[in-house]
């Protein structure tokens, strides 16, 4: 009987778990079902959208660079395919160094190739594509495709390269362009024009490649291709082409720079040349150059060094950053304000002994004996400094200061470049704000070296040519720039970019007649400090020599360049303008540590006009290659 009991109690049971399980597997099957009609229902078209994204994916397209052009049609910067070694660190299997090993038996990877690689690898992320080799001949890709199997993680693409046909000629104006940094994709992705970088491995870093960046670097366009599993693209389902960037046409006249970059051999210093009349700038040379084809493929750690390391600098844009005292460049603009404050009429002469005495501190002049009774025409002839010395004492510093402001001393032209300076045109607050206590008070002889174009003065050399267009163009100012037009590199429309006058600076036109002319004295007459470099000349020029202390001398001590160290050493400026009657070209610029302006600055200036205005080249100088009229020639204004 207990037996029987027993029986039945777990025949319930057996029974009562069968249900509860049961029922659960109802409730997970209803679960199931639920779940299965919420996805294929209520979530269909969310899945349906899904699938296909996994079924497709979206390649981005980067545009083709816009072309640089000099003002006849030059090319100074174009793109060409070539084939890349690429490596992509996270889809490695072997370590990275064993698979370079093992890629340099296919292909030859030199010492610079890994040390540049290694330098692009620090500032990429492990998922980017670094360029191990760049411009693989047909024979390297097929050697490589061959053996593609061995390298997950290694692929050769095509792309487009950046070019300077012309190498070191102009490269401060061009600039370059390089990989894009960790920094600079932070900035684009915080930006409206990080979409537009997909696809995108370089940017401008450096002259006209960066400032008209955004116009250069075109639209990205993308690609929407269906995908295999295996990750293969099988067709292409849709595409939006790329647009090309813009193409820059200059008002450099490529030509001119090159005479001028011959000029200067192996020293130091800058040129600008600029059209008064327009503010086009023919010539922006600054020297030594470097060669921008270098960082196009990344440039490599040695190369780097030896570039940042030189004591030539030659990573400066001297014509844009590079500030220098004007010397006696500044003595034409002196006179100007003399004759249109009335503190000097043209006929008032000063007697010169040889110095200037004040406050106990004597100023010598550059000719021991000195100059004898000097009116302001000859002083400007000969470069007679007592003469300065005496009408900046009887100027003052304001007057100065607010008299050359308007030539745009001191201030940035606004050119198309970054990190232009301003220089500094002195005052008494610009002392006391620049200097703390005593030192920054302002004192008579501050003024005397000011007049003559040392002291505080520093100025770029474009600010000097800008200044002295100024006076060229009868006051009329011209903002100075590099670009001339923008050209769609599709339909060849082109834009201007040259701007209307910018103000006009209120001068007596018999004055600046008179300061004109005795620039032209400078040049023309016996006792010119440019005579000597212009003597045979085919038209008028009027210009002035300066001659620009680096160190300063006591008084009681001679300059000797002899005795100083070479970059120790005076350097020699020179400003001019040419033809007098209706200026076509204005230059200013410094040959540093050379001494004195018209016996080696003066003459590269004879080479830049002989050339611009007669087209006479320098013996041995070579033509480059014919503009082409045909395709991108520039019309006149």
């Amino acid at each position: 009987m207990t037996e029987f009991r027993d029986t039945g109690r777990e025949l319930r049971q057996f029974r009562l778990r069968l249900a509860v399980l049961s029922a659960l597997v109802l409730l997970c099957f209803g679960l199931l079902l639920a779940r299965l009609i919420w996805m294929q229902v209520f979530r269909h078209s969310a899945f349906v959208a899904k699938a296909e994204d996994n079924r497709s994916a979206l390649l981005p397209i980067a545009p083709t660079r816009g072309l640089i052009l000099d003002r006849h049609g030059v090319v100074l910067a174009s793109n060409f395919s070539a084939y890349t070694l690429e490596i992509t660190q996270s889809k490695l299997r072997l370590p990275l160094d064993q698979t370079i090993a093992q890629l340099g038996e296919l292909i030859a990877i030199d010492v610079r190739d890994r040390k540049r690689f290694k330098k692009l690898l620090d500032d990429s992320k492990n998922f980017e594509s670094v360029p191990l080799r760049t411009r693989l001949s047909d024979a390297e890709v097929a050697r490589f495709t061959a053996q593609h199997f061995r390298f997950p993680g290694v692929e050769v693409q095509a792309r487009l390269y950046r070019q300077y046909p012309l190498g070191e000629t102009a490269s401060h104006v061009i600039g370059y362009i390089g990989r894009i940094n960790r920094a600079e994709a932070a900035a684009l992705e915080a930006g409206e024009e990080g979409a537009n970088y997909n696809g995108s491995d370089h940017i401008g870093k450096e002259g006209l490649e960066k400032s008209y960046e955004k116009l250069l670097h075109g639209v990205s366009g993308f690609e929407q291709v269906e995908v295999a599993a295996s990750g293969r693209a099988v067709r292409t389902l849709a595409r939006k082409a790329p647009v090309a960037g813009s193409n820059l046409i200059l008002s450099v006249d490529i030509e001119l720079q090159k005479i001028v970059e011959q000029a200067f051999g192996e020293r130091r210093g800058a040129l600008v040349a600029i059209e008064p009349a327009s503010g086009d700038v023919l010539a922006f040379v600054s020297r030594p150059g470097f060669d921008p084809n270098l960082f196009v493929d990344g440039i490599d750690p040695q190369s780097w060094d030896e570039l940042n390391t030189s004591l030539d600098r030659p990573m400066v844009n001297r014509p844009l950053s590079g500030t220098y005292a004007p010397g006696s460049t500044f003595k034409p603009f002196m006179a100007l304000a003399a004759l249109e404050l009335g503190k000097r009429s043209t006929g008032q002469s000063t007697y010169d002994p040889g110095f200037y005495d004040l406050g106990g501190h004597r100023f010598r002049d550059d000719v021991a004996g000195g100059h004898g009774s000097v009116d302001m025409r000859r002083s400007i002839i000969v470069s007679c400094n007592t003469y300065y010395y005496a009408l900046g004492h009887d100027l003052g510093i304001d007057a100065i200061h607010d008299f050359m402001q308007p030539f745009g001393f001191g201030q940035r032209t606004g050119i198309d470049l970054d990190n232009e300076k301003s220089g500094v045109l002195p005052s008494q607050a610009w002392k006391r704000a620049r200097f703390k206590g005593n030192a920054g008070k302002w004192v008579g002889g501050d003024t005397i070296s000011i007049s003559n174009g040392s002291g505080l003065n520093a100025y770029t050399p474009l600010q000097m040519a800008h200044a002295l267009a100024n006076l060229a163009n009868n006051g009329v100012v011209m903002k100075p720039h590099l670009v001339r037009m923008v050209e769609d590199s599709a339909t060849r429309a082109r834009a201007l970019t040259v701007a209307k006058e910018s103000y006009r600076i209120a001068l007596k036109q018999e004055h600046i007649d008179f300061i004109k002319n005795a620039m032209v004295g400078v040049t023309s007459e016996a006792g010119g400090t440019a005579f000597g470099a212009f003597s045979g000349a085919g038209y008028t020029v009027g210009g002035k020599t300066g001659t620009a202390q680096v160190i300063t001398i006591k008084s009681n001590e001679k300059y000797n360049a002899a005795r100083l160290a070479e970059r120790l050493r005076d350097n020699a400026m020179f400003t001019a303008f040419a033809p007098v009657d209706k200026p076509r070209i204005v230059i200013a610029m410094v040959v540093e540590n050379a001494g004195h302006g018209g016996e080696f600055a003066a003459p590269i200036a004879r080479k830049a006009l002989d050339y611009y205005l007669l087209g006479k080249r320098p013996a041995g100088s070579k033509a480059g290659k014919a503009p082409q009229d045909d395709a991108v020639a520039v019309p006149p204004p």
